[in-house]
């Protein structure tokens, strides 16, 4: 069902993307949309003020096992987003799957195939994923 939804995007995007087709174009709009999604996170803490950054070093014991260390690792974020903040953001990260999805088509790449062999290595190889 779920691999049936994102090639089902997938498509959709690929039969409406007429604009932006140019391989430059998506790859600056998918730039561009990562921005937004920056900015959306930002006007959260600065304009908004439903979430706060307590930024500082993570501090993690030396004796922390692997296992351990995410009981010492934060977000470092305090709050919780609001309704609009969270609607701004779910549609900045749409735009962000859109303009990927773009990217994909353009390629010859499918989505849902890079999902599940990144899954599979999550779970493979789990904390060490992304070490």
């Amino acid at each position: 069902m779920k691999d049936v939804l994102v090639d089902d995007f997938q498509n959709s995007v690929s039969e409406s993307l007429i604009r932006h087709k140019s391989i430059i174009d998506i790859m600056t709009k998918l730039s561009e949309s990562n921005s937004r999604i920056n900015r959306a996170v930002a006007k959260s803490v600065t304009n908004c003020g439903c979430i706060s950054v307590s930024a500082h070093k993570q501090r993690i014991p030396d004796d922390a096992s692997l296992e351990d260390i995410a009981n010492h690792l934060s977000y470092q974020i305090e709050g919780t987003l609001c309704n609009n903040c969270r609607e701004v953001l779910e549609e900045e990260i749409g735009n962000n799957l859109y303009y990927l999805s773009a990217l994909c088509n353009a390629l010859g790449i499918n989505l849902f195939d890079i999902i599940i062999k990144e899954n599979d290595k999550v779970q493979t190889l789990g904390k060490f994923s992304m070490l």
